[in-house]
């Protein structure tokens, strides 16, 4: 049988999973080099993947009704690596030789592909990602996935003049007290006390919902001192700003995974997710959980992690 040479993957949003999906990619560039990878992804997550250097071809897709991405030609196989219907009915339309999808199937959606156990030491989403695509035959890193995430040299400059017309010079952290869950979200007095405890200038990210932009308010309103970029940087603009930072802090949230993605030390904050599963991958000794509740988790905590990796 003749190698694969043409790879579809179908996982649209958002966008913490969607950067978490990206070793995948890597993993099928990785075995064979001179294959072509196709992803479909929704129009606000695109960016993500327009980034990672181990895919060929973006194909945006906004999922409505029975509607079907434009595909020329046939797959190798196809992968389902979100499990509902919407990244279902991608593969499901595609003229795929073999169809593969994440064990954790919705929707209906075992009837489009098979689904892949995760290896049972594969505890983090990435990992249990990575067996999917290794179903297939794909090579992930013997130590740690790698993401192929580097942003694109325009967005390099766009964030480098935001910086520099906020009047950040050098050196600065990157926070984000938003998150898509209000139980996931830090208390904005905790955040406050933490930009307050270190040297640094914070520039403080999220993106373009009332509920990001009110997360910031609840900061300033505590006390905390922060450069304001909530809502002002596009996601391609935020790989960018994320990458020339020292360190972020966050919760369960996309910037968290961007920056673990591009090994930017990540100072995670969990309570109703467990780290295990969903920390900024390789780098759960950073992240702080407590069951009972993220008010839990001390300022003072979290500032001696961020202090450790900021040196």
């Amino acid at each position: 049988m003749a190698e694969p040479q043409r790879f579809l993957i179908s996982r649209l949003s958002a966008l913490g999973d969607v950067v978490c999906t990206l070793p995948a990619a890597v993993a099928l560039k990785r075995k064979w080099p001179d294959s072509h990878i196709t992803w479909v992804v929704d129009p606000r997550f695109a960016a993500v993947v327009q980034a990672c250097e181990a895919v060929d071809e973006v194909v945006i897709f906004k999922p409505k009704g029975f509607a079907r991405p434009t595909l020329t030609g046939h797959f190798d196989v196809g992968f389902d690596l979100q499990g509902l219907f919407k990244s279902g009915w991608v593969i499901a339309t595609a003229y795929c030789w073999k169809k593969l999808g994440y064990h954790w199937q919705r929707e209906g959606t075992r009837l489009f592909s098979h689904p892949v156990m995760p290896d049972p030491s594969s505890f983090h989403i990435v990992d249990q990602y990575l067996d999917v695509v290794r179903a297939a035959g794909a090579l992930a890193g013997d130590d740690r996935a790698e993401f192929g995430l580097k942003p694109l040299e325009e967005s390099v400059l766009s964030a480098r003049r935001k910086l520099k017309e906020a009047g950040v010079i050098g050196r600065f952290v990157v926070m984000n007290a938003g998150a898509g869950w209000e139980s996931k979200r830090w208390p904005a007095a905790h955040f406050a006390q933490l930009m307050n405890g270190i040297d640094l200038p914070t520039v403080l990210v999220g993106g373009p919902a009332a509920a990001d932009r009110a997360a910031g308010e609840e900061v300033k309103a505590a006390g905390g001192k922060f450069i304001d970029l909530i809502g002002k940087t596009s996601v391609a603009e935020l790989i960018a700003l994320i990458r020339l930072s020292s360190a972020h802090v966050g919760g369960d949230t996309g910037s968290t995974h961007l920056a673990a993605a591009m090994d930017i030390p990540a100072i995670g904050l969990y309570s109703i997710t467990r780290p295990q599963r969903s920390c900024p991958y390789g780098q759960i000794d950073r992240c702080h959980y407590h069951p009972d509740g993220l008010t839990q988790i001390s300022a003072d905590a979290v500032l001696v992690t961020l202090q450790e990796a900021l040196r």
